[in-house]
């Protein structure tokens, strides 16, 4: 699945732009926050180098099933083979999250905003193999560079929770610059 990017814009139901990518990041949090730990089978790596894989609440809820019937995320069939195609078709039908108005998929909305999307850093993959191996970083509770140990773990926060911008106070895509 991919979800919609934290700095993306939708346009709802009646036209007016609102923030899809930081709404999909909240729904996340607290989908995730509903059943502990999170656990997460590695797939493979994308052209990027970032991880692939399928991740699991402790209840055994599919994260990306959850995301995209809810409307939070697309069926990305690159990498899913259409897993998720018929979740897709029911969010959409019932006009759930990002289908209750108009949107670029994830994939496009990165391609045309290439210069502000993803740092060079983040397509290099800045989180190690070993890093997301570990699994045991959680968006919950927040928080700041002070408690942070290493460059890599403030790397996974500002890329995987809505609040990681936060750590990344001149905006350059490098969270917590004590640190790397």
């Amino acid at each position: 699945m991919d979800a919609p990017e934290s700095k993306q814009y939708c346009d709802n139901a009646k036209g007016f732009e609102y923030p899809c990518g930081r709404r999909s990041a909240e729904a996340l949090d607290s989908f995730l926050a509903a059943s502990r730990p999170v656990q997460c089978t590695f797939v493979t790596w994308d052209r990027y180098h970032r991880f692939v894989g399928d991740c699991r609440r402790a209840d055994g809820t599919s994260v990306a099933a959850w995301m995209v019937a809810h409307g939070q995320a697309l069926d990305w069939p690159r990498y899913s083979n259409g897993a998720y195609a018929a979740q897709q078709a029911k969010a959409e039908a019932s006009k759930l999250g990002v289908w209750v108005g108009k949107f670029d998929a994830p994939w496009d909305w990165r391609a045309s905003h290439a210069d502000g999307a993803a740092s060079a850093r983040q397509l290099l993959g800045i989180v190690s193999r070993n890093l997301v191996a570990q699994s045991g970083y959680s968006c919950e509770p927040r928080r700041t560079c002070k408690q942070i140990s290493s460059c890599g773990e403030a790397q996974w926060y500002l890329q995987n929770c809505s609040w990681g911008g936060k750590l990344d106070r001149d905006g350059d895509g490098v969270a917590c610059e004590t640190l790397c």
